[in-house]
Parts: C-alpha cells; structure tokens; sequence
C-alpha cells in the first residue's frame, strides 16, 4: 500500500513538473476551465492546435469571434497573461442583433469572473455593420478563428472577404492566421451562404490569399473521417448540438470533420 502511494506521489510531481515546464499544458489543465469546455477537449485538441499555430507566451493573439463562452479564451488568456497580450474581437454590445448583445454580455461578464482574465482586452467584430477594427495595424503575432467562417458567409462574400482584410492589416509582417472551420467534402457544392455550417478548405484558403496570405501548412488534427457533412441539419446534427432525433447514432460520430489552416503575412 506504501509503495503505491509513493508511485502514486512521484506520478503526480511529474506532472507537475510538466506543466511547469510547458505553459501551454497548465493553461489546458487549467482549473479554471469549465467542466463541458473540458470534456470537448478530445474533438478540439487545444494543445495540438495552437503548438500547430505556433503560439507562444510572449505573443500577442487576436481571437476573433469568441462567442460568449470564450471556449478558447479559457485556455489563451492563461496562457498570455504574463509576457504576453490576448484581444478578444467579441460581439459589439451595441448590436442591433439581441443575439449579439446577449453575446457580449456574457462574455463580459466571463471576463470580470476571474482574475486570470484581468488582462484580456476586448475589441468589436461586427462582420454585418463592418466593425472590424479587431487590433492596431501591426500589432499582432497571430490572429486565430475557431469555426466562425460559415458565420460570416451569409453577410456575403464582400464582408466576409473584410475579415480577412482585417486580420492581414492586424498581423506583423511574419504573423499567422490560424483558422479551425468545419469541412464540406471538395466534391460537394458549395453554398455560398454555408447553411449547412460547413465550407469547403479551397473556399477558406481563397479568402486568405485574396487577403494577401500565404499557405503556410495544413494539419489534420482536428480531422474527423466519420463525419460525412451530409446532415439533414448540416453541422448542428452533431455534438455538441445535437440537433436531430437519432441523438445515440450521431453522437456516435462525434463533433464535425475540421479543417485546420495556417497562413503567414509576408
């Protein structure tokens, strides 16, 4: 009994010893993370994904699109908070759409909870009203967007085209966009409004290089091959959503098939 208490013991140091010497897995392991934000962890591998993008403590990161729950913003704000610098593009508060401004409310109200948030600073990404002024000028060593670009497509494939203007005209020469987004088969129309959720990677990766990017690399990380993107409620049938009758069988398939892409600005 001793001595599995003791191995017991000497695991655990390990793993601390670990996360002190990788920042990013104590941000992850954080236990600050909402219990659901955790559980998700397995369909969105954070660690991977943002070594992939090559963040680093010392950076300044603009997250665009956070949403209210700031599922990323849980793991980047620890992450950034003490030699570097997270801005959160969040909904505007002053948004004609209730949706948005409930949004940000809540987001806010996330912020102000806890101290590991204190230096996050929040900025507006309004796509419809053309609020897009995310970051100064050439402020920002990446820029990241985690499946937001088929809510953007249905303001159009001008606005749309403005975000990745606006995060090209943020970054440092040398920054990177890094963009998580749910993948329609390239054999698939596309829809130009993306009802469906997904969006194809050469309809992403157009957008990008229109905004001057390169194709830096891409990742299957967050690939999922028993996603079909072929869903009577497009990419809401599946979890976390949820959205249909046969909860068991897509439950069963998981979160959605995701493309994972990293550009750099010359």
């Amino acid at each position: 009994m001793k001595t599995w208490l003791i191995a017991s013991f000497a695991v655990a140091a390990l793993g601390a010893q670990a996360q002190a010497a990788d920042p990013l897995k104590a941000a992850v392991a954080a236990d600050h993370r909402s219990v659901g934000n955790v559980a998700r962890d397995a369909w969105r591998h954070p660690y991977e994904t943002l070594n992939f993008f090559g963040i680093k403590p010392t950076d300044t990161v603009v997250e665009l699109a956070p949403g209210g729950g700031g599922w990323y913003t849980e793991i980047l704000a620890p992450y950034l908070r003490d030699a570097g610098q997270l801005i959160a593009a969040a909904d505007d508060p002053a948004s004609s759409s209730q949706y948005a401004q409930r949004s940000a409310a809540r987001f806010k109200a996330k912020m102000d909870s806890l101290g590991v948030y204190g230096k996050v600073r929040i900025t507006v990404l309004d796509v419809a009203a053309g609020k897009l002024d995310v970051a100064p000028a050439g402020s920002a060593d990446a820029v990241l967007t985690f499946r937001n670009v088929h809510n953007w497509m249905p303001q159009g494939a001008d606005k749309t085209q403005a975000v990745f203007h606006a995060a090209f005209k943020a970054l440092k020469p040398g920054g990177v966009l890094g963009v998580v987004e749910h993948r329609l088969p390239a054999t698939r129309p596309q829809d130009p409004k993306a009802a469906s959720g997904y969006v194809q990677e050469a309809v992403v990766i157009k957008f990008a290089e229109a905004a001057g990017f390169k194709l830096a690399a891409r990742s299957e990380i967050n690939a999922n091959p028993k996603d079909t993107a072929d869903h009577e409620n497009g990419v809401w049938t599946l979890p976390p959503v949820n959205n249909n009758k046969d909860r068991a069988r897509y439950a069963a398939i998981g979160e959605s098939d995701r493309m994972t892409l990293k550009f750099v600005k010359p």
